[in-house]
């Protein structure tokens, strides 16, 4: 897989922040990633692509599944085309970012809470390259292949009510009812975990506390 650049890493994490910020659908944007990889190599790859991002906006009510499908549409073409003109010429990179864009968004969306969220989209809006926690996310997405039954070591940061927090590698959090042990734990203690169930996209979807 391709290395993206500094700025790229960038334009992957702004599109998943306000993809997930204005509660797009991760499998619309897959839409978006298959018309690319299916006509990426055509002449002017780049502008049928933002054509059919307006295609699909334009017709949304039409071809959607449902009566979100047409605003989907519509923040995909527009997030699309804020961050992804400067790449017009280059399908492949855009390509590229999108699909790091996918991941990213399925992580924000399971294991980064709303409030975080907005303050790295902010953060990230007000600097010129990728920040630290951007680069910590993307880190732990490359390096990391879980697997079930796997054990890890987390950190409570939160309990509220029989929801607990897992802070999991230091950038995963993870929120999840614990009706047996919520009274048992406490905030910043360290516990072990292991891996019980993922999503399709290979990242935690929920643990179970070890003894």
């Amino acid at each position: 897989m391709t290395s993206l650049s500094d700025n790229q890493w960038k334009v992957a994490h702004a599109i998943a922040q306000q993809l997930v910020l204005n509660e797009a659908d991760a499998n619309e944007l897959g839409k978006a990633i298959a018309y690319l990889r299916a006509f990426g190599d055509k002449p002017d790859a780049g502008k049928g692509f933002f054509k059919y991002l307006q295609t699909l906006s334009n017709n949304g009510r039409t071809i959607g599944h449902s009566g979100k499908t047409s605003g989907y549409y519509q923040t995909i073409s527009k997030v699309c085309n804020e961050s992804l003109r400067q790449y017009q010429e280059d399908p492949a990179a855009m390509q590229e970012i999108l699909g790091w864009g996918f991941r990213l968004m399925r992580y924000y969306k399971n294991a980064v809470p709303t409030g975080e969220l907005n303050a790295i989209a902010t953060q990230s809006a007000a600097e010129p390259i990728v920040s630290e926690r951007q680069a910590e996310i993307a880190e732990v997405l490359q390096a990391q292949t879980f697997q079930i039954g796997q054990q890890l070591e987390a950190k409570v940061t939160a309990i509220k009510g029989n929801k607990v927090t897992y802070e999991i590698l230091g950038t995963i959090k993870l929120t999840q009812k614990e009706p047996k042990n919520f009274k048992i734990l406490s905030e910043s203690q360290t516990v072990t975990v292991s891996i019980t169930e993922l999503r399709e996209d290979g990242s935690i979807k929920k643990v179970n506390l070890e003894d």
